[in-house]
């Protein structure tokens, strides 16, 4: 049936492990013997390529050598970049490949070239390394990271352990095998390995070893983990198995490849939709409360209207007064007053709030409409991302709509900048960057705009030739404004806008201080970056 290795709740891989680059080592002698070694470079600085070929074929290493893992991938081919890339090991192209060389008891093998050199494969974890020796010497390393490789002597990777039952009793496994690591004395214990007495733990290291001469490759990948390539028979079912050494690597530096790409670029663009997910119901919940509020609990309108029925009533200086609600049964209400307006006034004013509640109200209507259209938008973003495995792909859609902007570059501007509408919109980040904004950036026909008598950040809108500035762009401009400004937490917030030329820097202002020649103003509602959806 077959050898089973049952680890429950364990997800490891055996890419480098002994056992596995024996197998390895020994795969590659075919296709490399008689085959020069005719190109080695890199492109980036954990990678290693390196070329083989014949006048009939051609051979391909990439040594991935990255702190986190570190791997081998045989490509069928591989197209080299023009720019970033180095030459490396040049004294040794043109040699051929004599042979493979497997060390003793060690995670390295060698490529024996012709004229002393070889080409050593040191798998030893975060201190992989590839380097050149020169009849046994190291002539030349891939990483100088690690200057204590330079020291190596190639005949002495071979570590002579004596391995009997002997040596086992009275050293342990881990001084007699140490080739086995955590995984493989884990699964001994589950064959009651500590408590047997040496002849029985001799006998099970005999039969695993036994298994390790002609094993099966197994990979198998769970979504959004990082892969496992195996020597046992897996537990669970496997996604690809093989005899080949050289085909389960390759496999399992693709499965790899795709959840590494996963975790450092998909994984974050979706994690940052689902932010914006929530901070947009949020949101909604929170102005649909305001929105009820305003319509059925505030009742500017209406109070206005009791007041100048009741004219006759109120006394002259009154601050507060209590007439009959009409339109609640003629319950009574308490009214508060200006003592300094006489009641006509005082119900000009509710009139006033009733006319500004109208326009906040229809405000906080647009703007849930608003944003309850930007959750379809993520929602759809965060379905369409889902599919895509190609890197190119993914990048191209995150720039295209806009998603996993690189704030790096957007840190380098001195103000933030959004778009919207084609239009830009500019947004000062405090007194010195308003200066620099509306001083250095802000030309004559652009749009200023400056939350009215409070301070806050100067906003600019960028003129765009043969267009006018559109209502709706101005509305969000305002808004952000507002929410740049101390009156971010107002209902309303009166915004002042004018052409650039209009605004002037008097001389021996304070920072930030402007004079503005000629202003109109616009009511908004104070509004975050994120509601700019159109």
């Amino acid at each position: 049936m077959g050898f089973e290795w049952k680890l429950i709740g364990k997800v490891m891989s055996m890419h480098n492990n002994y056992y596995f680059l024996q197998h390895l080592s020994e795969a590659l002698q075919a296709p490399l013997e008689g085959m020069e070694l005719s190109t080695c470079f890199s492109q980036n600085k954990d990678e290693l390529v390196l070329g083989f070929s014949n006048t009939k074929s051609e051979f391909w290493i990439r040594a991935v050598l990255v702190t986190n893992f570190n791997l081998l991938y045989f490509p069928e081919d591989f197209q080299r970049t023009r720019k970033n890339s180095v030459n490396l090991f040049e004294s040794a192209l043109g040699q051929k490949v004599e042979g493979i060389r497997q060390f003793e008891n060690e995670r390295c093998f060698s490529v024996e070239l012709s004229n002393g050199f070889s080409l050593l494969f040191k798998l030893f974890g975060n201190r992989s390394n590839v380097l050149l020796f020169k009849n046994g010497r190291v002539h030349d390393l891939f990483l100088k990271k690690y200057p204590n490789d330079r020291n190596l002597i190639l005949d002495d990777l071979n570590r002579k352990i004596e391995q009997t039952p002997e040596q086992l009793a009275a050293l342990g496994i881990n001084k007699v095998f140490p080739t086995f690591g955590k995984e493989i004395i884990d699964y001994l214990d589950t064959k009651d390995y500590d408590v047997s007495i040496t002849e029985r733990k001799w006998e099970l290291i005999q039969e695993l070893l036994n298994e390790f001469k002609t094993p099966t490759f197994y990979l198998f990948s769970y979504e959004e983990q990082r892969p496992s390539l195996l020597l046992y028979t897996p537990d669970e079912t496997y996604t690809f198995s093989t005899k080949d050494p050289i085909k389960i690597a390759n496999e399992y530096f693709r499965s790899l490849v795709k959840v590494i790409f996963l975790e450092t670029e998909k994984r974050p663009a979706i994690q940052k939709i689902d932010k914006k997910i929530n901070q947009a119901n949020s949101y909604v919940e929170k102005n649909q409360k305001k929105l009820y509020e305003l319509e059925n609990i505030t009742r500017y309108e209406e109070i206005g209207h009791i007041i100048m029925a009741n004219l006759h009533q109120i006394p002259e200086r009154s601050k507060k007064i209590e007439l009959n609600d009409f339109y609640n049964d003629e319950a009574p209400i308490s009214i508060k007053l200006n003592s300094k307006l006489n009641g006509q006034k005082n119900a000009e004013v509710y009139y006033r709030k009733a006319k500004n509640q109208k326009i906040e109200i229809q405000k906080i209507k647009e703007n849930i409409s608003s944003k309850e259209d930007e959750l379809l938008m993520l929602e759809m973003h965060k379905e369409s991302l889902k599919p895509i495995e190609n890197v190119k792909e993914l990048r191209n859609y995150l720039k295209k709509n806009g998603i996993n902007q690189d704030k790096a570059q957007e840190s380098i501007l001195p103000f933030k900048k959004f778009k919207f509408s084609e239009f830009d919109i500019l947004v000062g980040k405090n007194a010195k960057s308003n200066d620099i904004l509306t001083q250095k950036y802000a030309f004559k026909e652009d749009l200023w705009l400056h939350a009215r008598d409070v301070p806050g950040s100067h906003v600019v809108i960028k003129h765009k030739a043969g267009k006018s500035f559109p209502q709706h762009v101005l509305e969000k401009a305002a808004s952000l404004a507002a929410y740049y400004s101390q009156r971010k937490n107002d209902s309303l917030c009166p915004v002042i806008y004018t052409p650039k030329k209009f605004v002037r820097k008097p001389k021996g202002a304070a920072p930030g201080a402007v004079a503005i020649d000629r202003e109109e103003v616009i009511m908004v509602t104070p509004m975050p970056p994120n509601a700019l959806i159109e």
